[in-house]
């Protein structure tokens, strides 16, 4: 099996920046779209931001200007640069990859779909 792995999330002040990476647990071939995502207790998780492997890139309302995600196609690895953080911005951030390719050890070559992280904690207060 194949896990999103994330990192980077933490306390920071209002107006901080924080960087948030996400990774593969294991070496990979492919990744399609990868995306964040992000949840407050007691509501739905919502997109923050996408990135196809063109590097077209989508972003929700509340983080236009703000946040900007990028990935590397070499590493498979997805990054979401937030700046300007606001304590609104606190919550668990999720990668999310719609196709994963990966290989085996003996050589059998395998997809999945719909990989989630296990989420990195962001709070943002003074």
């Amino acid at each position: 099996q194949v896990r999103l792995v994330e990192s980077g999330g933490g306390l920071v002040r209002p107006g901080d920046s924080l960087t948030l990476s996400c990774g593969a647990s294991r070496d990979i071939l492919k990744v399609d779209t990868m995306a964040w995502y992000r949840q407050v207790p007691g509501t739905e998780r919502e997109l923050v931001a996408s990135i196809t492997n063109d590097g077209l890139t989508k972003y929700a309302e509340f983080v236009q200007g703000r946040f900007t995600v990028s990935r590397d196609n070499a590493k498979n690895t997805a990054n979401l640069l937030m700046t300007s953080l606001k304590p609104e911005d606190t919550a668990v951030y999720y990668c999310n990859a719609d196709r994963v390719v990966y290989a085996l050890d003996d050589g059998r070559v395998i997809t999945v779909v719909n990989r989630w992280g296990q989420g990195t904690q962001v709070n943002v207060s003074s």
